[in-house]
Order: structure tokens, then sequence, then C-alpha cells
């Protein structure tokens, strides 16, 4: 019975510092663990400060995807001053155009730039004799041995052609572009990006102008042909030629989504507010349940983390404890009614479908079709994929219909009060997944704040009941077919697209 640990340190290709072990007998992985390797601490840097820095703050926990992170603070703080149902529509719908646009470029930089990079053997640009400029920078740097980003790598099953990898190197190469006119819808609205400056409690500081609404809506119906033309079809034949991966990566099962992008702003509870994508918990991929924020807790019997007992995000503690025993992480371990459940493009585009939203339900039908296979392979590493490619169009479709609803010369924020005691929370949907944001105002400052990120569900540890997080049981019952090339594993990583920044929310001389 041969048994042996394989290491991966660190995860490459994602946001941050994720370190991969997996104990593997006779080729098949046992057990897992996912680690977050950096401290960060976000949470104990915004104690005592005004609560309005918490959408600034907030944002730097991730130059990716900050937007998510404004919009949630910003969600949190309309809660605890007591102006969530007071937006104005134009502030509402900037600022789902501000986190949609970050949502296009992430989705796209995942697959294109993270993750495709697993399947696509660039060394087919060897011999190319095209015209493309581009194409033949790829060659030259082939032939000088100066490949990075794209090498080292794993090496083995390779299975593309040689005319689909330079396909799919040239569909990297436009990814670029179409990430950049995304940043630019971004700046059009938020002044910049990263870290967008017009997200405020109470709406946005950003008037809608025809000028601005033109050249957003150009920049957005480039990305849209871009998704519809190059994206999801380059997915498709991901998938065709990769069938396998359906049957690989398979989570808990059961799947989290707060809901993002509200439709009316007017009803204060975050939990039944009107969406575009449905709140709820999936059971079993056919049970869904109403969201029910009260269930949420985070164990940190395996972090490096001081602290008893599963807590609330709202009476949740960060005090780090490092070397701490029985610890192998910097993320907590979230979990939602005491069971593992996985967040996410996936999750989000199931519980949608389950709830019966139209657009998602027909887009997702005809995928599975086409690909003929049953909704129940989703919850697998291809499925991840695909529902990313899925979630980018929707979003895309959806964001070309609000910003025509924008009004030039309407208000644009509410007008409020800093209390000088209160509570608040915001949820919302990062690209990667469920985000909350708690906060608790004593004397007119941040008493208490707590983040729980996408990936801090999905890459966490163990909890109190020695139940594996998302990510680990995704990677336990793998084949792994070569121990010195484990690329398999890091592609079912890498489906989740973590962002382990995120997670762990500024290391220090001591190593933390």
């Amino acid at each position: 019975m041969a048994v042996r640990t394989v290491t991966i340190d660190p995860v490459t290709r994602i946001e941050g510092h994720q370190k991969i072990e997996a104990l593997v007998e006779d080729g098949v992985v046992r057990e897992a663990k996912s680690s977050g390797m950096l401290f960060r601490g976000f949470e104990i840097i915004l104690r005592g400060r005004d609560p309005r820095d918490a959408q600034r703050i907030t944002q730097r926990v991730c130059g990716v995807c900050p937007a998510s992170h404004a919009v949630a603070s910003a969600l949190n703080l309309d809660s605890a001053f007591g102006i969530a149902d007071k937006v104005p529509d134009n502030g509402r719908i900037i600022r789902n155009l501000i986190l949609g646009s970050n949502y296009l470029q992430s989705h796209i930089l995942h697959f294109y730039h993270l993750a495709a990079l697993d399947y696509v053997d660039v060394t087919a640009m060897a011999d190319y004799e095209g015209e493309d400029p581009e194409m033949r920078s790829v060659r030259e740097f082939l032939a000088r041995g100066a490949l990075g980003p794209f090498l080292p790598r794993y090496e083995g099953d390779y299975r593309f052609d040689k005319a689909t990898n330079r396909k799919l190197v040239r569909d990297y190469l436009t990814a670029l572009e179409m990430r950049r006119l995304a940043h630019e819808m971004v700046a059009m609205f938020g002044g910049r990006m990263p870290h967008n400056a017009t997200i405020v409690p109470g709406g946005v500081t950003e008037h809608p102008t025809v000028d601005k609404m033109a050249g957003f809506l150009w920049r957005l119906n480039r990305i849209r042909d871009f998704i519809e033309a190059v994206y999801i079809p380059d997915v498709l034949v991901l998938a065709k030629v990769y069938p396998d991966y359906f049957e690989i990566g398979a989570g808990p099962g059961n799947f989290l989504s707060y809901g993002v992008f509200d439709l009316d702003g007017r009803n204060p509870d975050y939990t039944k507010r009107d969406r575009f994508y449905a709140q709820g918990a999936l059971e079993g991929m056919r049970t869904l349940k109403d969201l029910d924020v009260a269930q949420i807790t985070e164990s940190v019997r395996h972090s490096w983390f001081e602290g008893k007992g599963p807590l609330h995000p709202s009476q949740g503690l960060t005090e780090p404890a490092p070397g701490k025993e029985g610890g192998y992480s910097w993320i907590k371990s979230p979990r939602y009614g005491g069971k593992v459940y996985e967040v996410g493009p996936l999750a989000r585009v199931l519980v949608s479908y389950v709830a019966g939203r139209e657009p998602v339900r027909r887009l997702l039908d005809d995928t599975l079709k086409e690909l003929g296979v049953g909704l129940e392979k989703m919850n697998s590493a291809l499925g991840r994929h695909i529902a990313r490619a899925l979630d980018a169009k929707l979003v895309a479709d959806a964001m070309a219909e609000w910003v025509l609803q924008l009004e030039p010369g309407e208000l644009v924020c509410a007008p409020y009060e800093l209390p000088q005691r209160a509570e608040g929370m915001g949820i919302t949907e990062a690209p990667r997944g469920a985000l909350g944001h708690w906060i608790q105002i004593e004397d007119g400052k941040i008493a208490h704040y707590q983040l729980v990120v996408p990936t801090t569900w999905n890459a966490s540890p163990k909890d109190d009941r020695e139940q594996p997080g998302p990510m680990e049981q995704a990677l336990i019952g793998t084949r792994v077919r070569d121990l010195e090339n484990p690329y398999e594993l890091g592609r079912i990583v890498r489906s989740f697209d973590p962002c382990l920044a995120c997670s762990v929310h500024v290391i220090d001389v001591r190593g933390w």
C-alpha cells in the first residue's frame, strides 16, 4: 500500500498564498488540507476608525475584486445608518454597473490568464509561421526560453491539437484587451480601478451623463461580443475535450448564494430584496431553502486564531495564534447551519436555476443539452468553469439594460447622519461568491468589523466537527496519475478561482 503526501506550495496562478497537501494512497487522494499561508488583519486595522473609512479600506483586501468589497461595505453602512431602503435608483444602478464590470474582468482573467494554462500547451507556438505580431512574439519568447508566466508548469495531459492550442493563445492575448475595457468601465463610474472612489454610504458620488452612458455601453458591447463569440465557445471546447473533468472535483453538493445586483432597493432586508441572482441555500442540488443569515457561523478549530466554538460573524473574533496546536491555516471555517457549503458562480447559477430565474434556466439548459450532460454534472471542476462563463454572459447582458435605466440629473446618493451606536450587515456576491460584512459602531467609531469572504468558505480548513472544507472535499477521491506532476490537483483548486488575499484578510517581522 503506497502512501505519500503531495504538497503544492505555493499554488500558482491564483491570488494570494495557498498551500495544498494531499495524502495519496495507491494513487488516490484520501485526505486533503487547504492552507492560507498569510495573515493580514483588516478587521483589526478597522477598529477605532470612522465607519465611513470602511468602504475605502476594505477594498484594499484585494486588487482583483475590490468593487465587491466596496458594495458589501456600503450595504453594511447603509444598514447601520438606517438608510438601506433610501438609496436612489441612480445610486443603486451605478453600484451594479461598477460591480458588474469588475465581474467581467475577473471572470475573463480567471479563465484565460489563470486556469486555461492548465490545459493549453503554449509550446505549440514554437513553429508558428503566421504574420500576427503578438503571436510571433510568443514564438520568440519560446525560442529564447523566456516563457514566464507560461512556465514552469506541471507536464502532461495536454489534449488540444496544435490549431486549437494556437487559437487559445490568441484568445489569451485578446482577453487582455477585454480586461482593459472592463477596467475602463469601472473607472467611468468609479473614478479609478482598482479601489474605486465613488461608492459611499447612501449610494455613489458619480453622476451619470449621456456621454458616460454611451462610452460605457460601447465598451460593454465589445465585451459581450467576446463572451458570446470567444469565451463561452472556448469553455465548451474545453468541456468536450476534457469530459472526464465532469467526474472529478465535486464539492459538498450544498450551494449558498446571497443574491446580487439589486433590482429594487426599497426592501431593507437584504435576504428578501429583489436581486438579479436569487438568495438561498441549496441542498443536494435540488432542495432550495430561504437564506437565513443567522445560520452562518465560523469555526477556528483548525485555524491559527484564538476562539471557542463556532461564532456568528457579528460576534466573531480576529485574534491571531500562530503555531496553535491543530491549526493549519490562516483561513477560518464558515459553515451554514453547521454544514459545509460551496459558494461562487456555480452556487449563484444553481440557486437561481432552482429558484426558476428564466434567463439562468434557459442558458444553462441549452448549454447542458449541447454538452449532453445532466444538471448533476455541474458539481465538478468543469461545472465551475461553465458556470463562470455563463455568469459573465448573464451579467453582461443585464448590464446593457441597466445602463439605459440611468437618469441624468437625478439623485445618486441619500443623506444620512452618522450614528453614535449601531449595528449593520451587508451581504452581496463577489465574482467568487458569497461576501458578507458585519459592523458594530460605538461612540461613532468602529468597535467591531468582520468579513466573511468567498474563499474563506471554499478554501476553509476542517471545522469543529472535523468536516473538510469544500475545496478539501473536492480533492478527496481524485486519482493522481503522476505524483511528480499532480496537474489534477491544480486544476481542481483553480476551478474554484481562489483568492487567498480576501480569505485571510500585513506580514510583520515575526513572520505571521
